[in-house]
């Protein structure tokens, strides 16, 4: 959940008696508010416009309510060929209403019912956008925190541009990278997951894009454009889900105008020395402290090779984490590196697991106090205050207990649809184990990777700088031009 979100309130969740079981339609509710959430249809198309631009459209139980039937409906309809989703203002969704959540805890187990509630009902939305049988496609123009992430994360289209500002914020209000972190995050090139996961940093603009997390770049000004051209698109009633994405996907391709020539993926903090040293402090197995250790060595330049800029951001780095709360980092790096095991449907209903502990936790309304209720901000006090109190037994209890969350598909029954990786990876840039495993099992040049992958891709913008970007790092050439990966 972000740290952007707003004091609103009835909306953020329903009866405490009502857990949403898969038993129950989802449908609004007394009190939730009537314009938090626009649809629109324009010939094969439809659009769900977040409408809360004051709270930057951070996510409550109404605009959910509303959302849930509406994709049920479409799923059904041989109408609606394409569902973009977008935001009113400078936000796609800032995340979800953590204040309201904050203040609804403090009311004791009654109020923490009702916020893990509220869970229940966002993660059930976040996998049915994780499963939706129809092209989904998320304009994330703007903020895109939390909750925001959850409703773009999983989709097989994520369009980033100048003005997108991505961040999973957890762990600096107390809480965890949920709404499908566990599974998105651990699966991202490298360590970069790990990093975001528990530093809580931002990636803006095309570096969402150089990072995986978008699967596209577009300027901002093309998106009606590009909105009125995905409304004339026609499939074939026997057209499979693959088909109809390929002509979406080309169809996006149409509108990208390149990216800035100032922001080549290898001078950013996804690519180069910075993603060289990001690999190296969070690698796999790493304990909290190894990553703090390793940071403080790359601060101190004991290799003695370490760019200026990379020192700097490892002493950053470092005084970020153990500003964080405690409990959040290690139950975060914990959670990382199990759910890199998970499959979807699994991810989901044990956030749910997590998400309530932390309902029960005093970090949760201790940091979201601190940071978004307070006037003016506090520092947050933590318990346990540092990351040596916080125990291995700390740690299981966020994880203990049998997950009991129903998830629904699109005809609103129960159902665990599952896999272990997106069925629509191929729809952003090539991944690093792709280009790697490729050049592992080919005797080839860099311009010859190059210009596979490129051509794998039909020509998609970004291949080229991203494989380049990869091998460079990666890999080495031989005098005869042929690349060899580095150990």
């Amino acid at each position: 959940m972000p740290l952007r979100a707003k004091i609103t309130n009835p909306a953020m969740a329903g009866p405490a008696s009502r857990a949403y079981s898969s038993s129950i339609p989802i449908s609004e509710q007394p009190g939730d508010e009537p314009n938090d959430v626009l649809f629109n249809s324009n010939y094969g198309l439809r659009t769900i416009t977040l409408n809360r631009p004051q709270k930057l459209n951070s996510l409550n139980g109404s605009m959910a309510r509303k959302i849930i039937p509406r994709l049920q409906e479409w799923s059904k309809s041989q109408l609606a060929n394409v569902v973009v989703v977008k935001g009113e203002g400078r936000a796609l969704c800032a995340g979800g209403d953590v204040a309201a959540l904050a203040l609804q805890n403090k009311e004791g187990q009654e109020g923490q019912q009702k916020s893990k509630d509220y869970f229940a009902l966002e993660y059930k939305l976040d996998h049915m956008i994780a499963s939706y049988t129809k092209p989904y496609i998320a304009y994330m123009d703007g903020i895109t925190m939390g909750g925001g992430v959850g409703l773009s994360l999983h989709a097989p289209f994520r369009i980033a541009t100048e003005k997108t500002v991505f961040a999973m914020p957890e762990t600096n209000i107390g809480f965890f990278p949920d709404v499908g972190g566990s599974f998105f995050l651990p699966r991202m090139d490298g360590q970069m997951g790990t990093y975001l996961a528990l530093t809580s940093e931002q990636l803006k603009g095309v570096d969402v894009f150089w990072s995986g997390i978008a699967t596209h770049y577009l300027h901002s000004s093309s998106l009606p454009d590009l909105e009125t051209r995905l409304a004339e698109l026609q499939f074939k009633d026997y057209d499979s889900l693959h088909q109809r994405l390929q002509v979406i996907n080309s169809t996006i391709e149409e509108f990208c105008t390149g990216v800035p020539h100032d922001r080549h993926p290898s001078n950013s903090v996804v690519g180069g020395d910075h993603r060289v040293a990001i690999d190296y402090a969070f690698q796999d197995n790493s304990t909290i402290d190894q990553i703090l250790e390793a940071l403080q060595g790359l601060t101190e330049n004991k290799g003695g090779s370490a760019p200026p800029a990379v020192i700097e951001w490892a002493a950053k780095t470092r005084k970020t984490i153990l500003q964080r709360s405690p409990t959040s980092v290690k139950v975060a790096l914990r959670q990382l590196r199990e759910g890199a095991t998970w499959d979807i449907a699994e991810t989901f209903r044990k956030e749910h697991v997590i998400a309530s502990r932390f309902m029960e936790h005093p970090d949760f309304v201790e940091g979201v106090s601190a940071l978004l209720i307070n006037k003016p901000k506090t520092t947050p006090q933590w318990k346990p205050k540092s990351l040596d109190k916080v125990t291995d037994a700390d740690v299981d209890a966020f994880f203990a207990g049998q997950p009991s969350l129903e998830l629904l598909n699109t005809e609103g029954k129960a159902e665990e649809i599952r896999y272990k990786d997106y069925p629509h990876a191929w729809t952003g840039l090539p991944r690093e184990r792709e280009v790697l495993g490729h050049v592992n099992r080919n005797r080839c040049t860099m311009k010859e990777a190059v210009e596979f992958f490129v051509q794998h891709a039909g020509g998609k913008q970004g291949v080229k700088e991203k494989v380049e970007e990869i091998l460079r790092r990666k890999a080495d050439e031989t005098e005869s031009g042929t690349l060899v990966l580095k150990r």
